[in-house]
Formats: structure tokens, sequence, C-alpha cells
């Protein structure tokens, strides 16, 4: 390749806008990437997490000695802080004595439940917003740097009497690599938030389930007063 199209001495022989621009959709790209990473790890530890829990937890045994071996644990995220804050609250209620009416308990329980399942999920969702961001507006800001480039490419050939491809090349060619930038941050980005998107989903799905199941076994324990 000819050393005066190599993209490194392109992107330095860039107007200074221009250069802005790339520098902004390469810090948008590492961010993107630090943030699929660590949004990659957290989500298969939850997962992870989530499953080892429930065949715990459908295994049969009493669930005061489930709560008791899992309690440390509870700030691990997954199932493990639903199933602490239910059965917390359901010993709550059950201490309270027989005054209590079951359905208001019963009520107390999804309640306390239904918190800590949003609270997880926005644990899960952090990151997304800024991803989807990245994904959707690195294009244009690769486009934005492309017509300034181009603009000025011909702004510098209508003040030259004699144009040929040897002297419009070069400049053309850095201003589509900013558009090639934009595409570079977005296009993981993207695939990323689709990708998580569906994966945080198909966890709430499965806290939703998991949290109707074990208001099922505790409401019957409500009811006959046993733990």
């Amino acid at each position: 390749m000819n050393a005066e199209l190599s993209i490194a001495h392109l992107i330095a022989q860039a107007s200074v806008l221009v250069q802005i621009i790339m520098g902004v959709l390469i810090l948008a790209s590492v961010v993107s990437w630090a943030v699929i990473v660590s949004k990659r790890q957290l989500l298969s530890r939850t997962r992870q997490a989530s499953e080892k829990f429930e065949e715990r937890f459908w295994s049969g045994g009493n669930l005061a000695d489930l709560y008791e071996s899992v309690a440390r644990n509870k700030d691990e995220g997954g199932l493990v802080p639903i199933f602490s804050a239910g059965f917390e609250e359901y010993k709550r209620q059950q201490g309270a004595g027989p005054a209590v009416d079951s359905d208001d308990a019963i009520a107390a329980v999804q309640r306390q439940m239904r918190v800590t399942q949003v609270r997880e999920v926005e644990k899960l969702e952090g990151g997304l917003a800024l991803l989807a961001t990245i994904g959707s507006t690195s294009p244009y800001v690769g486009l934005f740097g492309t017509v300034w480039g181009i603009m000025n490419a011909f702004i510098g050939i209508g003040n030259m009497k004699q144009a040929s491809l040897a002297v419009v090349a070069p400049g053309i060619a850095e201003a589509l690599i900013a558009t090639a930038m934009g595409l570079f941050a977005a296009i993981p980005a993207v695939i990323a938030f689709n990708f998580f998107t569906r994966s945080v989903e198909s966890l709430e799905t499965q806290y939703h389930t998991f949290s109707e199941e074990m208001i099922g076994i505790i409401e019957r324990g409500l009811r006959t007063g046993k733990s």
C-alpha cells in the first residue's frame, strides 16, 4: 500500500474536526467493548447461579434450611435475593401471629419479591442503554465526519486548476475512514444489545416463574401454619 494512502497517514492528514470525530468513535468502541465484556460475564454468572439455586430449591428440603445455606450469598444476584426477600417477609408474617390475614400476608410477600425482582432486572439492564446509544448514533457521527471531510476535499479541488485521481483520492479516503469507524463502533454494540436484551428477558421470565411458584408454596404454608 502507498504510504500516502495508509490508514495511519490518512488519519494524521485529516482535518482537526475529522480527527476529533475519529477519536470519539474510537473511544465509543472501547467503551462499548468494555460494557460487552462485563455484561457478558455478569449475565453468564447470574444465569449459572440461578440455575444452580433452582436445582437446590426443587431438590426438596425445608425452606428455612435452604435460606440459612444461601443467606450469605443473597447479594450475588439472581434467584437467591428474590427467594431471600420472600422468605424473610414470610417469616415476619408468621411471627406476627394468627391475627394476620393470610391474604394480606401473601400480598406482602409478593410485594417484597416483586420489588427485589425489579432491582435484579435493573442490575442486568445496566449498560444496555449505553450500547443502544452507541449503536444508533455512531454511524451518524461517522457520516458527519465523512461529509465534512468530503466537503473539505472538494473545496481543495475547487482551488486547483487541474485535479487528478491521485490528488482527489487521499481526501476522499480520509473522509470515508470516519464512516468505517462509525460502523466499527456501531455493529458490535447493536449485536450485543440485541443478544443481551434477549438474555435479560429470559432471566426476567425465569425470575417471574420462580416467584409465582414460590408464592404458591408460601401460600400453602401460611394457610396451614407450617414452615
